[in-house]
């Protein structure tokens, strides 16, 4: 792993390397390793460690960014030219600011997201923890696939003018899925700390799932109340996150322009983006080495407030839109520049039912007639301004009759409004940090959802 002292020498290299007005470098990388099995055993296990550096050049008024995966001084030299001669051919930015000085890029309040355990899980430990998952299989008479992965990374971000951030985390992840003749059942789990991952567990309910799901029958589409389970919950809500960044707004891209302030969604949901929440991960500083603020994107089902980069709180602040967002300055969600999106909140907490939360089981018992959802997949978005996705469910889908699952069913197609579910939520489970396959973590719980709108069958 670099040390801070290695990151400051590759820094000053690539200084002294360029002749541009700014620089700016993003040092990224580390350890990593993943086992996969298959089939009920291991058939790849790989390492590897490395580091990509980044490095984005200003000159009168332009800006370019290229990178490199090594560290002497020659392949500093070619991307620090790499990212000069780009420049030079671009047009002039307006828009484009000073990189910040540290009094603007000050220290974020530390966040613990390094933990040794983690950065010392070696391949046996990581071939026991497949060891119990495939006997589990075994002993459901199942097949099962996965993945179990740890890394120690970290991301640094120095500039010309003093600022130098660092976070440093580790990972782990756990993906199984069992296979039955005729079902399947998943589960995955990440965290920084491999402790709080239980590989028999995971693999235990994704057999059950599996089994359960036996046979499925085929329940004829419409609009049913469904049971998400967080899985499926951050799936779907990921589609819709980039529209709160201001970027989205001012160029007429998000959902939530024209609805600013709009009672939007449910009185039962409210929404935060929180570096800082205990169950969240990444660096608590963004693409621009700003500290990422707390905020309060959705309140009682109203949208209160948008992210913003530099950049974009100062377009927002000269534009028509200012009227209806307040006071509006840099909340720490701008990405390395140059770039598309602009800005986006990327650690989501969806509050749970306070002191109404309910658990999985006991939103089924609630449930007369529905369906469970365990996962989502090969999810699309048909209208961005209603928000409408369409995707199948995967892996554990039940039906519910009188408050219990009746057994499985023939997977369905989706297509449904974001913004009209989370207008029909009935329960609320406790927030989670869960993972999925279509969006980034989130820290969200189960929902209960009324007129989930199904609009055929799957093949299988």
């Amino acid at each position: 792993m670099l040390s801070p002292d290695r990151i400051h020498d590759i820094f000053s290299r690539i200084q002294m390397l360029s002749s541009g007005d700014e620089v700016e470098a993003v040092i990224a990388g580390g350890c990593s390793a993943l086992t996969r099995f298959a089939n009920n055993t291991i058939h790849q296990n790989v390492a590897e460690e490395g580091y990509v550096i980044s490095i984005r050049v200003a000159m009168h008024g332009k800006t370019a960014r290229a990178t490199t995966n090594r560290i002497d001084d020659e392949s500093l030299r070619r991307a620090v030219q790499s990212a000069e001669q780009i420049a030079r051919v671009q047009e002039p930015d307006p828009d484009l600011l000073p990189v910040p000085a540290p009094d603007e890029a000050r220290q974020p309040k530390p966040v613990q997201r390094h933990f040794d355990a983690t950065a010392a899980v070696a391949p046996e430990a990581r071939a026991t923890a497949v060891e119990q998952i495939v006997a589990v299989a075994k002993k459901h008479k199942q097949t099962t696939a996965g993945i179990f992965s740890s890394s120690d990374h970290l991301e640094a971000l120095l500039n010309s003018r003093g600022v130098f951030q660092v976070h440093r985390q580790t990972s782990a992840e756990i993906s199984v899925t069992m296979l039955g003749d005729d079902s399947s059942g998943w589960q995955k789990a990440n965290s920084p700390n491999v402790a709080n991952l239980e590989p028999k567990r995971l693999a235990e309910i994704a057999a059950e799932k599996s089994a359960r799901s036996a046979h499925p029958r085929e329940v004829p589409p419409g609009k049913y109340t469904v049971v998400l389970e967080p899985a499926a919950v951050l799936d779907l809500l990921g589609f819709m996150f980039f529209d709160f960044g201001g970027t989205a707004l001012l160029e007429q891209r998000s959902f939530l322009n024209n609805r600013l302030g709009a009672k939007l969604f449910g009185e039962n949901i409210t929404i935060h983006d929180d570096v800082y929440h205990p169950l969240q991960s990444g660096a608590a500083f963004d693409g621009e080495g700003i500290p990422r603020q707390r905020v309060n994107l959705v309140q009682n089902g109203v949208v209160r407030n948008l992210v913003y980069s530099r950049t974009t709180a100062r377009k927002i602040r000269q534009s028509e839109f200012a009227a209806h967002l307040g006071e509006v300055s840099p909340t720490g969600h701008g990405f390395p520049l140059p770039n598309e999106i602009g800005d986006a909140p990327m650690n989501i907490v969806v509050e749970g039912g306070n002191g109404t939360a309910k658990s999985v089981e006991e939103m089924v018992a609630a449930t007369e007639r529905g369906i469970l959802i365990t996962r989502l997949w090969y999810i699309r978005e048909v209208d961005p301004y209603e928000k409408i996705l369409t995707g199948m469910t995967r892996d554990g889908t039940f039906l519910i009759e009188n408050g219990k699952l009746a057994g499985g069913v023939r997977n369905f197609r989706f297509n449904q409004s974001l913004i009209e579910m989370l207008q029909n939520v009935a329960m609320l489970g406790r927030p989670v940090r869960a993972s999925g396959e279509e969006s980034f973590d989130m820290v969200v719980p189960a929902l209960t959802v009324k007129n989930f709108n199904f609009t055929e069958l799957t093949k299988f």
